[in-house]
């Protein structure tokens, strides 16, 4: 028993070990040896206007014939039209209405605390961008994109006190007497904006245009993420058959990215830690999903919809949603069925859910996030209680009779086989598990790391303070004092438990705590003070079991 206890303590120790290497591979564009996304190295963004302005999608395989007109290139930079709600500070450019930055007016970027969040931006180090035109099957006809010159109509460029909406309005120049105009609407309190495409068809033949909504992007991870835990970067989809996709860039890059190519309803979205841009039509309808690179670290998503033909002095609108902010789950399920899944809890979802939604229930009560994790640990704590007490229990006893099993080790130190069969005696006779203590806790883990999940994933803890020095729960300790804390503490509950008997492994119970406790002096502080919490309660627990058996 000794031994498969021993092997198990291996087994997690070089796990662990193995978990940090693959995070920090991944973070340096390094492919996972778990086959996961790797985390793209930080290389130039392509220079505005060039590959940017090739990622015009073709017409759809069915419709399009050889010889379908090709845009011509267009200037890589127009006039600049900044929009500021209360929420935002949006600025797009007059080729194409393209939206080329927008800046988080109530986030501060981590980084540069003096700078809010930008999110999209056009610089020669980043190209994150959102794109909209029309295009068609039809051979000869040429139609307005987002390289196509447009005009801004005069009109109120700033959310005004009292005003709940504001809108942008840009009207292409005319491609062959037909013109695209598009109606950007913001609204206060919303992080979703609101895009009417109007198409109106100026020239002499009926013509039937498919709308484009497209997310371009760099294959760069954002600037400051943790070497010690890996976050999602990168393309997403969602349709009703297949559910929640990420696409990785280099599956993109090799042509492998194996999402659904068409659906009756879905999104398409970028995603990275915290934050989120995505296209969203909710009415259902034909639409085909692409992905592409078009330039140098420089990709594409797409979300194509047929418009319908289109007659000779007509006109023909699409609605749509540009969702472009933090990942707040309760507003990202009201938006459109599935963008909840934008905040990525893994494959432990269904566990993590209800548990940010009691975590947001404990906030509501007590207005303090890092207060509201104390308590929701110590809920779990409770909810768990008995469960523990078996495992400390088993434990305790394990503790009481490691005098009679160290001696009895040296007694037998020269006969391992008889050895084992006096310890496995020893244990029968005091009616002691030496694993007794593993299975609760196995029981339990589940739930910590979708806690843990939730606390990493989570945009609210951004900015969020605790108490005194912890003014940002997302942010690492800048004392660390909480991970010196937590190291303590997990420490203490080496001292408390069962000495091994084999001194190899009683250096790796004191060796591991140090082990993990440098890594939690990079970690989020809200992370570490819900592992001090647990920490803390397991102690109080163990103690009050360990002096109630005589054994503390």
């Amino acid at each position: 028993m000794t031994d498969i206890r021993r092997t198990i303590l291996w087994v997690v120790f070089v796990t662990s070990l193995f978990l940090l290497w693959d995070a920090w591979n991944k973070h340096n564009g390094q492919p996972s040896l778990l086959g996961g996304p790797a985390r793209p190295a930080a290389t130039a963004a392509s220079a505005p206007g060039s590959a940017a302005s090739a990622g015009v999608p073709t017409a759809s395989a069915a419709t399009a014939p050889a010889g379908a007109v090709p845009q011509p290139a267009a200037p890589a930079v127009g006039e600049q039209v900044v929009v500021t709600t209360d929420l935002v500070k949006a600025t797009f450019d007059s080729i194409g209405g393209q939206l080329v930055r927008l800046e988080l007016l109530k986030y501060r970027d981590a980084n540069h605390p003096d700078q809010n969040v930008v999110l999209l931006d056009r610089v020669a180090a980043r190209e994150y961008v959102a794109q909209t035109g029309l295009i068609t099957g039809q051979a000869g006809v040429a139609l307005p994109t987002h390289l196509t010159p447009m005009t801004a109509a005069p009109g109120e460029r700033t959310l005004a006190d009292g005003q709940d909406s504001l809108t942008l309005r840009f009207e292409s120049a005319p491609v062959d007497g037909r013109t695209l105009v598009k109606t950007y609407t913001f609204k206060r309190g919303d992080y979703a904006v609101a895009v009417r495409h109007e198409f109106v068809n100026g020239g002499t033949a009926p013509v039937a245009p498919q709308l484009y909504l497209q997310l371009a992007r760099d294959g760069n991870a954002p600037e400051g993420e943790s070497h010690f835990y890996s976050t999602f970067t990168g393309p997403a989809m969602f349709t009703s058959t297949s559910k929640y996709k990420k696409i990785d860039f280099k599956d993109i890059a090799k042509n492998d990215a194996g999402h659904d190519k068409s659906a009756n309803d879905g999104w398409v979205a970028m995603v990275q830690h915290y934050f989120a841009s995505a296209w969203i039509v909710n009415i259902d309808g034909q639409r085909e999903f692409r992905t592409a690179k078009i330039g140098d670290n420089l990709y594409t998503i797409a979300m194509v919809l047929p418009m319908g033909e289109v007659a000779p002095g007509a006109t023909k609108a699409l609605e749509s949603q540009l969702f472009v902010g933090p990942q707040l789950e309760t507003s990202l399920a009201a938006l459109a069925p599935g963008l909840e899944y934008l905040k990525d809890y893994g494959w432990l979802m269904p566990l993590s859910k209800p548990l940010f939604w009691l975590l947001d229930k404990l906030y509501s009560a007590i207005g303090n996030w890092g207060w509201a994790i104390v308590a929701l640990v110590v809920l779990l704590k409770i909810a768990f209680y008995w469960l523990n007490a078996s495992a400390y229990k088993s434990m305790a006893k394990m503790r009481a009779i490691n005098p009679r099993v160290m001696e009895m080790r040296e007694r037998y130190k020269d006969k391992p086989q008889q050895m084992q069969q006096e310890m496995m005696r020893i244990y029968r006779e005091e009616k002691v598990n030496p694993l007794g203590g593993c299975l609760p806790i196995l029981i339990q883990m589940p739930f910590f790391i979708a806690l843990y999940w939730v606390l990493l994933s989570s945009v609210e803890m951004r900015n969020a303070p605790w108490i005194g020095w912890i003014t940002d729960l997302s942010a690492k300790d800048p004392w660390f004092i909480l991970p010196i804390l937590m190291t303590a503490s997990s420490l203490v509950q080496v001292a408390l438990g069962a000495k091994p008997p084999d001194p190899m492994q009683a250096r790796l119970m004191w060796f591991m705590p140090l082990a993990f406790g440098v890594m939690f002096f990079f970690f989020p502080a809200g992370l570490v003070l819900y592992w001090l919490t647990n920490n803390v309660l397991s102690i109080a627990q163990q103690w009050y079991i360990n002096k109630k058996l005589g054994v503390a």
